[in-house]
Order: structure tokens, then sequence, then C-alpha cells
């Protein structure tokens, strides 16, 4: 099993930012990838990025590129999400997942583990 857990969100104005922390311990190894997903109140969970723990390569919703970052840190098992020039749309709760399998990064159908999230709040 691996759980994860999430820190870093809190309330931002917009045009802040925050980073948030996903910290994966347990069975770690062979982790394939590790995504942020977010889910505002009355809509679907969306995809905000997604990592590839072997080689580092990088996805981004449309919505949230060139303001958001996300990286890795492989000794600490942490992937982090680095939101800048941030908006009130962007409000949300921000849940990490990881997977071993070879997947469709941005669907959330493959991810097997999941964070309980962590709420950000962009106030305008």
């Amino acid at each position: 099993q691996v759980q994860l857990a999430e820190s870093g969100g809190g309330l931002v104005q917009a045009g802040g930012s925050l980073r948030l922390s996903c910290a994966a311990s347990g069975r770690t190894f062979s982790m394939y990838a590790m995504g942020w997903f977010r889910q505002a109140p009355g809509k679907e969970r969306e995809f905000v990025a997604a990592i590839k723990w072997s080689g580092g390569s990088t996805y981004y919703a449309d919505s949230v590129k060139g303001r958001v970052t996300i990286s890795r840190d492989n000794a600490k098992n942490t992937v982090y999400l680095q939101m800048n020039s941030l908006k009130p749309e962007d409000t949300a709760v921000y849940s990490c997942a990881a997977t071993r399998r070879s997947i469709q990064v941005r669907s959330p159908l493959g991810y097997d583990y999941w964070g309980q999230g962590t709420q950000v709040t962009v106030s305008s």
C-alpha cells in the first residue's frame, strides 16, 4: 500500500502563490506517475498536472499551463505543485494521486492511490 499526504493548502488572494506538497509513504517503489487533481463544489474532478517518476516528464491542464509547475524529489518521495498567479477559479480541494501502472496520466481512472486532499481558496 501507498499512503499519500498533502499539505500546503490555504487561503490566498488572487495573484498570489501557494506550494502544495504530496508525501508518499509505504511501498513507494516502482512508482510510474503522480498527479494532482482538483474538485470544486458542484463540479467534477479535474486534472491539474502530473509527472512521471522515471524521466520526469510533466503534463499540465490548459487551464493552469504557465502558472503551475509540478516537480518531484525522489529522495523524499514527494511531489510538489507550485501555483502562481492564482485566480478565484482555482479554488478547489486539491488531491494528489499515484500509480505504478502505465496509464493515461490525465485521467483519474488509472490512479490507484489518493490522498485526502487539501483546500485551496483564492479570494478576489
